[in-house]
């Protein structure tokens, strides 16, 4: 079983810039009066607490939105502030939501949730965090139930592709992955994050994903200092396929952020 925990990572600088553009996707989306459906990959345990010692000894979140909140770096009217805030409400003033806490807080119970999770534990937590929540949960390969389950109804949404890379096939089954799911589902928007590490292993992805010439292709990368010595990720990207109309803008204003930082 993959040994992978973001409870160590959450809020960091790279949640910064994935929940951000996240949030703004999913507030453009929620502006029509039309449905929509919603789809995570891998979507951990939903929920985190920043006091949590895990958290602490890394100090990610206190470089990363602790920071961002403190200083007021984020735009007042920018939509992550309301998912924090609806998860503070819900959770503690500590609590910080994972992408599955923000498109709830964003989604409208007309939109369905499906959410993919593998690792039993991270399931179990998933399924806490959502508890109350119109979502389905599954603990199996999300690379398969996106599959499965696209093309989807509602039609139109969102599938966010976010996993750990420890395994390192992921950069190699990906571009074939989401060639065939829009071609399954050519009207949906397809978000994949991946991280920058030293050893540039997203580059041939991203060549490749280039190379497939994919409709409303956007990508955008922010780069920060290793949170500490040794550390080998030094920057944060998202692909996305189909993005919506103001993604462009909405990833230069995160642009502006990260200069601040």
């Amino acid at each position: 079983m993959l040994s992978y925990q973001h409870i160590y990572h959450a809020g960091n600088l790279a949640d910064v810039q994935k929940h951000a553009l996240l949030a703004f996707v999913l507030s453009y989306l929620t502006r029509k009066d039309k449905p929509l459906t919603y789809m995570e990959t891998h979507a951990g345990r939903g929920l985190y607490q920043l006091n949590a010692a895990e958290a602490v000894k890394t100090g990610e979140a206190a470089a990363g939105i602790l920071r961002v909140l403190s200083e007021q770096i984020l735009p007042a009217d920018h939509p992550l502030h309301r998912a924090i805030a609806a998860t503070r409400d819900a959770h503690g003033a500590q609590a910080y939501p994972g992408s599955p806490l923000v498109a709830s807080a964003l989604l409208r119970p007309t939109d369905s949730m499906h959410l993919a999770e593998l690792h039993p534990g991270e399931n179990e937590a998933l399924h806490s965090a959502m508890l109350g929540r119109r979502a389905k949960i599954y603990q199996q390969d999300g690379f398969e139930l996106a599959q499965s389950l696209s093309p989807p109804t509602p039609r139109r949404g969102l599938v966010v592709i976010d996993p750990s890379y420890e395994i390192k096939s992921d950069y190699g089954q990906i571009p074939g992955f989401i060639a065939k799911l829009h071609k399954k589902w050519n009207v949906g928007i397809i978000a994949l994050w991946y991280p920058i590490l030293t050893d540039g292993a997203h580059v041939p992805m991203l060549n490749a994903l280039e190379h497939q010439n994919l409709p409303g292709a956007l990508r955008h990368e922010v780069r920060f200092p290793p949170a500490r010595e040794g550390h080998r990720m030094i920057g944060s990207g998202m692909f996305f396929v189909n993005a919506p109309y103001g993604t462009s803008d909405e990833a230069a204003r995160i642009d502006s952020i990260f200069d601040t930082l």
